[in-house]
């Protein structure tokens, strides 16, 4: 019986990292409401001259967030390929993730830079600026913190 129970545990470990003391932040940054982006429609960020605000009436759920859009092409854009469209690393500020020390930080949806193709959000323009002076240097940070940055500290 007890190897039973130690089996149960375990296998209930690998599937749940919370269950084997593990504790992480949400993939997706979301604000109070579980809206990634705060609300911003994240295929405006590629489609026109600035992001702007999605509405509840094209909402998508992925990944545990709520992605608001801005109309039914968008939305439909972005089901059909959220990888395409998400911001990297969640969503989460790129240059506190490229960073590797701490919890992620939040981020200001109008504070952004696309590269190659990818989106990555910044906390406000101090960060920005930072970011901007070293970006290939904080992606390659970024992409090697990512996702263990999510792992919170005990």
């Amino acid at each position: 019986m007890i190897r039973l129970i130690a089996a149960v545990m375990i296998t209930l470990a690998a599937a749940n990292p919370a269950l084997a003391g593990e504790l992480r932040e949400p993939e997706i940054f979301t604000d109070v409401k579980g809206h990634a982006l705060k609300g911003y429609d994240v295929v405006s960020y590629f489609t026109g001259a600035a992001p702007i605000k999605g509405s509840e009436a094209h909402a998508v759920e992925w990944k545990g967030a709520k992605w608001l859009f801005a109309s039914a092409e968008h939305r439909d854009m972005f089901a059909a390929d959220p990888e395409k469209f998400a911001p990297q690393y969640g969503g989460y500020c790129a240059w506190a993730i490229a960073q590797g020390e701490g919890r992620p930080v939040a981020i200001n949806p109008e504070i952004y830079r696309i590269v190659d193709n990818k989106l990555y959000l910044n906390l406000n323009m101090n960060v920005h600026k930072q970011w901007l002076e070293k970006q290939a240097l904080f992606i390659t940070k970024g992409n090697k913190n990512w996702p263990d940055a999510l792992i919170l500290a005990n």
